[in-house]
């Protein structure tokens, strides 16, 4: 059983959550970067599943999200999301010097961990994207991005409704309700946020080939949110020795959260493509 804690730290003038799970004599701590319009609880299995396979975790609740003080849906500015994972991966080195470091991020938080390894180049062992926010597997209502546009300049911390399609996360139902009744899961996002990570998602796949850190991508095939062919696309234009690309047949966006044979089997290779890395294969 894994011991859990709970820590803070402040950043542009707001109180940052963050929490992790540890073990005796770990073999590598996981700092994950939850997505958009969710938190850091949600990956309490995952952090168990990782502590029994010999890893710790921290993560956080990003700007805008969770218990983490400000507006629902908004950051600071993209960069100050990337600050944040500095922080954690700080701290993962404080309470575990030496031990192999990994980032693993989700949706909006793979999209800015490939952006964090592409424009601060960490000095960690490895780094995971899940269904990466690179592209949306939609296209947003033309008005909602009009407005957005105007708004961006004028007023960045400007409100819309995000019109998530929630049965898409899992094909796990009672995936669905647990998500669709969490009060956390805010529905919510300002123009200076969705201009962020979409910028940021297109100047990822632009400087792809930048890469310098060993990387596992994976993505659902049946993803209706974010979209497989952006992973694809990075995968491809980055250096081949350094990416390993995982495509999950007929899986939706959450692949940590999918029907539990699913997961097992997703867990199950994530944690052998930790292992290899800690034994520097």
């Amino acid at each position: 059983m894994a011991n859990h804690f709970e820590w803070s730290w402040t950043q542009e003038g707001l109180k940052i959550f963050a929490q992790g799970w540890s073990v005796p004599q770990p073999k590598g701590v996981v700092c994950i970067v939850h997505g958009f319009n969710e938190h850091s609880t949600r990956y309490t299995d995952a952090a168990e599943r990782l502590a029994a396979a010999g890893y710790n975790t921290l993560t956080y609740d990003q700007f805008g999200h969770g218990k983490t003080e400000g507006k629902r849906g908004h950051a600071p500015s993209y960069d100050a999301m990337l600050d944040s994972i500095k922080v954690v991966l700080a701290e993962a080195e404080t309470r575990f010097p030496g031990v192999p470091k990994f980032l693993w991020g989700h949706s909006m938080g793979g999209g800015k961990v490939l952006n964090y390894l592409l424009k601060r180049n960490p000095s960690i062992t490895g780094a995971i994207a899940t269904g990466p926010l690179l592209k949306l597997a939609f296209e947003p209502p033309a008005i909602k991005v009009m407005l957005a546009k105007l708004m961006i300049n004028i007023y960045p911390a400007f409100t819309e409704k995000a019109d998530l399609d929630s049965e898409g996360i899992s094909r796990d139902k009672e995936e669905v309700k647990k998500y669709n009744a969490d009060p956390y899961n805010h529905g919510k996002i300002t123009a200076g946020m969705f201009f962020g990570f979409f910028n940021a998602g297109h100047w990822a796949l632009e400087h792809a080939a930048e890469l310098k850190t060993p990387l596992l991508l994976m993505h659902g095939t049946a993803d209706r949110l974010t979209s497989p062919e952006g992973t694809k696309e990075f995968a491809a234009k980055a250096p081949k020795e350094l990416v390993t690309l995982k495509l999950w047949d007929g899986y939706y966006h959450e692949l940590h959260n999918e029907p539990l044979a699913e997961r097992t089997a997703m867990f199950d290779y994530l944690i052998n493509w930790l292992n290899g890395r800690v034994q520097g294969k």
